[in-house]
């Protein structure tokens, strides 16, 4: 039987995100952009792991798998994997599928994916976290290797990204890899929320929004921002992460205001409540999928300028160095007092946000699937 394909769309896709449904982060986000809803971007058999607590409230088209044992390395990984495959197998009729997207070059999704369904073309999409941990566990370099080596086309959102993995992999064939920039939904572009007028700018709003994983920078922020007033911060976060940074908060002196871990449109309101969304990752970044969010919302963003997030915004932001307080506290001076600044950073990220529609991602993707399929 030859594989699904439906009239106005490439061939049906197999996709599988190895983190639990409710997990925080951009790469979620986009998964659920992308594969699921009623009437989904990219028609697919989109899967996460069942949550240990209470099940959240699901999209249209996610499936779960009960599958325990997550890991990173050594035997543990191996069974794991192979638990992974069982239960896509018992999932997944072959001839229904036209290609498989992986998400991820690294973890346990990837390779599952690719033994539960061996004969299908396989499009890897590489998120950042995949070679952040690459990079630490020699498991998961190997897992990397092997993936890219098998996937028939590899998307990277940037070039950054690009240049990351070939220091990894360096035996990739480069022919494989596509750049196709990640996306924000249509609807926030087309409809952005409406920002309240600004009557005084005797203090900064900054937002930060997102994980607070190491790699993310908030500790540099903090300790930044003690020595610097006239500043207000929000954090928008997972609990137990803002929990961690807490005591830190406390000895820096720091009065963040925690705001929760928001669900899109919360998150869209909250940016037109702040002057500032501050980016201060000492990595790279994917893309910066919550700049650019931010950005369609007229939010002006301030970053740490790492690779991935220096291509995706360039000078619609403004980059400055979060653990150099006297360059920070200069922007921020210059932000608060310099008239037209901000109002011009909020037109310069309009225009740069209107370049990255979902539907163009998604687009591109799925003429990719019809190439190889």
């Amino acid at each position: 039987m030859s594989p699904l394909v439906s009239p106005s769309s490439g061939p049906l896709a197999a996709t599988f995100l190895d983190l639990p449904a409710g997990s925080p982060g951009g790469s979620v986000e986009l998964f659920l952009d992308l594969y699921t809803g009623e009437r989904p971007l990219i028609p697919a058999r989109a899967f996460m792991l069942a949550p240990a607590g209470a099940r959240p409230r699901l999209p249209a088209g996610l499936e779960l798998l009960s599958v325990p044992g997550k890991c990173l390395e050594g035997p543990a990984f191996g069974r794991y994997v192979a638990a992974l495959r069982q239960a896509l197998t018992a999932q997944l009729d072959a001839s229904e599928i036209g290609v498989l997207h992986l998400q991820h070059l690294a973890f346990g999704a990837t390779p599952a994916l690719m033994r539960a369904l061996p004969a299908h073309p396989r499009i890897a999409l590489v998120h950042g976290t995949d070679l952040l941990f690459a990079e630490t566990h020699r498991d998961q370099l190997q897992i990397l290797r092997e993936s890219a080596r098998a996937a028939d086309a590899i998307v990277v959102p940037t070039s950054a990204m690009a240049d990351h993995l070939l220091r990894l992999a360096p035996q990739l064939d480069r022919r494989k890899i596509n750049h196709i920039p990640w996306g924000i939904p249509d609807r926030l572009l087309a409809t952005p929320p409406s920002r309240p007028p600004r009557t005084s700018m005797s203090h900064l709003r900054l937002l930060y929004a997102g994980r607070l994983t190491a790699e993310k920078g908030a500790e540099a922020l903090v300790k930044s921002l003690a020595a610097i007033p006239g500043v207000e911060l929000s954090i928008a976060a997972p609990r137990a992460q803002f929990h961690a940074l807490a005591p830190l908060l406390q000895r820096s002196g720091v009065r963040a205001r925690y705001l929760g871990w928001l669900r899109r449109p919360q998150l869209w309101r909250t940016f037109t409540e702040h002057d500032l969304l501050v980016m201060p990752s000492t990595t790279l970044e994917a893309m910066g999928l919550v700049a650019l969010e931010a950005q369609a919302c007229g939010l002006p963003v301030l970053y740490q300028p790492v690779p991935g997030l220096s291509e995706a915004l360039a000078a619609s932001g403004l980059a400055t160095d979060f653990t150099h307080t006297a360059a920070l506290a200069r922007e921020i001076e210059r932000l608060r007092t310099a008239p037209g600044l901000l109002p011009a950073l909020r037109q310069s990220g309009y225009a740069n946000a209107s370049r990255y529609p979902l539907s163009a991602t998604a687009q591109a993707l799925d003429d990719l699937g019809r190439r190889l399929a």
